[in-house]
Parts: C-alpha cells; structure tokens; sequence
C-alpha cells in the first residue's frame, strides 16, 4: 500500500530551489536510507515527508528536538503527548505515573539508557541525547518513522544496536545516513540524492558502499 506519492515537485526555502522534479513513492513496509553528500537535499526531503505524513510518523530530527531541563522520561514520554489528555500530561510533568513509567522503561534498557530514566537530558553526553531522541521515536505509537542522522554521535556498535532497535519496531522507516554501510546493511531500499535530484532508487541488497561513490563525487578526498 502507496503511504506516499510525490510527483513532479519541486522544494526549496525562500525561493531557493533545493530539490527539483522530485518524483518518490514509499510504500508501507519500505526501509530507506537517504544517500547522498551533506547539502544534497536529504533533511529537506525528510521534512517533507513528515509533513505529508503527519502524525502518522515519529521523527528523529538531526538537532533532536529535546528539551534539556526535563528527564530522558519525559522526552521519551513526549512520543505519545499527542494521545494524552492534557491532566495526564501535566500529572507526569510533576509526577511521572508508575504505568507510564513501565512502558517507557522497556524502550529505554533497549537503547542502554535505563540507568538515566529520570536523568536530566542536559546531563547527557551527545551520545546518549541521540539515543534519547530515538526513544522518543520508537516510543511514538505510529508504525512510520523518520530520522535524520540517528546514529552520528554514537559508536559503530551502538549504531548498529539503535539501528536494530529501529527496524525491529517499526515496519516503515525512512532514514538520512551518512554511513553508507550502515546505509546498505539496514535499508531494503536505497535513494540517492545529487545535485538536487533523485538520481538512484534501487534495492539495497547486493550493493556496496563503493557503488555509490558518484553521489559523493563532489566530496574532497
């Protein structure tokens, strides 16, 4: 089933084109990776797509979004803000529920940030506010998420574990990767983005980072 069908369009900001002729369809299920050097158009395809899909998707921005005052709980617990009563919301602003508690809990010991539950975000390493910001996410009740560079300020071990987490809880992700690696082994679906266009969209199985060099060609060595 088509979520989405973007035909012929063209994007930009302040009537500066970004992207031009853009023609995407993503289908329920699909695992894409945004490929592509810095600048190419990735993020400004991915607000895109959040915008069309609404509230239908979780979205991981590339500056995260969270509010550092508050603890990993209650950025996590935001992914479900837009289902709550407004006293439920205010209640765990002061006194976080004991049933809201446990089910945010599980998403954090997958993403080893259980010991930092009601750590304020503030306090965090980079690292650990990006594994925040995809609690949040995968918190979020949708079965569409979006992220933005979710696994640049981690390891590649830890990369590889939030990436699992990511496609194991939800059936449709569109992702913006800069680790074409990681891009291949995650993604079942590949689009390439240069010059501000969509020049590749093609399966990721049997493809190797080499393959998409001429994306990066601009790249200084």
């Amino acid at each position: 089933m088509s979520l989405l069908e973007i035909r012929e369009e063209t994007v930009g900001y302040s009537g500066a084109t970004v992207l031009r002729d853009l023609k995407l369809t993503i289908e329920a299920g699909d695992r894409i990776a945004l490929v592509g050097e810095s600048g190419s158009g990735k993020t400004t395809l991915l607000n895109l797509i959040h915008t069309r899909l609404g509230d239908a998707a979780a979205l991981v921005p590339q500056e995260l979004g969270l509010v550092q005052a508050l603890s990993v709980f209650h950025n996590v617990y935001m992914g479900r803000l837009h289902q709550r009563s407004v006293w439920r919301n205010l209640r765990n602003l002061f006194l976080p529920a004991k049933v809201d508690v446990a089910l945010v809990r599980p998403v954090l010991e997958r993403l080893r940030l259980e010991k930092k539950l009601f750590t304020s975000v503030g306090e965090l390493s980079g690292g650990q506010q990006q594994r925040t910001a995809v609690g949040r996410a995968l918190f979020h009740p949708g079965d569409i998420l979006i992220a933005d560079e979710p696994v640049s300020a981690v390891d590649e071990h830890q990369a590889r574990e939030i990436l699992a987490a990511i496609t194991a809880d939800k059936p449709t992700v569109i992702l913006a990767m800069h680790d074409r690696a990681l891009a291949i082994k995650f993604a079942d679906r590949l689009v390439g983005i240069r010059d501000g266009a969509v020049v590749l969209d093609a399966p990721a199985a049997g493809m190797k980072p080499s393959d998409l060099d001429d994306l990066y060609r601009n790249v200084e060595p």
